[in-house]
């Protein structure tokens, strides 16, 4: 469903730039671990390093093991710019969405497309970092494991049954308080208008005296 692809690019959107200056708000955001069959899927995998200015180079590698399974297959590589398949189960259906145009990768998110029963099971994403380091680089290796399943329907979780309550909830309170706010503006502009004519009406009312005075001043010579 399409809400589902929505809900698993958020933890993304903000880093999937596909530019270099994205990394500088790196944050680590766990994978969604529910894919529809039929649909597309994003694998999420981001390993920031603990200093921005530090240069690297980072090769990303996927690996699969089936529910059941007790072994790993790799599956996918991305090595800035090449990105190779390498499993035929998942031939023309893994595309990378991490991050491009820079062999300092710390986004090594992925999509499946045409999700199948058979992709469930678990996912291993490996970072392969050399940090350049001033006296000598040094290699870092980070693993994250995403435990996926398929499902034919997709199951709304509650945090986004609560998401969508507190969304509506939100619309009706802006739209009773700007209907309040619309009250008091007419109510201070009408109070405003009626003590306007009130000075008025006063203001001739004292003229019209101070013309009587004069006139009878005049009688009275």
């Amino acid at each position: 469903m399409a809400y589902l692809k929505v809900a698993s690019l958020l933890g993304f959107v903000v880093l999937l730039l596909h530019a270099p200056q994205a990394l500088a708000g790196c944050s680590e955001v766990d994978s969604m671990t529910e894919a529809v069959a039929g649909e597309s899927f994003l694998l999420g995998c981001i390993s920031c390093k603990l200093r921005e200015e530090v240069e690297a180079s980072t090769s990303v590698f996927w690996y699969f093991k089936p529910a059941g399974e007790e072994e790993f297959v790799q599956i996918f590589l991305y090595n800035n710019p090449i990105s190779i398949i390498l499993h035929e189960d998942f031939k023309d259906r893994l595309e990378w969405q991490g991050t491009k145009g820079t062999d300092d990768v710390q986004i090594g998110a992925i999509m499946i497309h045409n999700v199948t029963f058979n992709d469930t099971g678990t996912y291993r994403c490996v970072f392969e970092r050399t940090l350049s380091l001033p006296l000598d680089d040094e290699h870092v290796t980070v693993t994250k494991d995403v435990e996926l399943s398929v499902v034919a329907v997709a199951n709304r979780e509650l945090t986004a049954v609560i998401s969508e309550i507190m969304m509506y909830v939100l619309i009706v309170t802006l739209q009773l308080w700007l209907i309040g706010v619309l009250i008091y503006c007419y109510k201070k502009i009408w109070a405003e208008n009626e003590a306007r004519e009130a000075r008025k009406a006063l203001k001739a009312q004292n003229k019209g005296v101070d013309l009587k005075d004069t006139c009878d001043g005049v009688h009275l010579e």
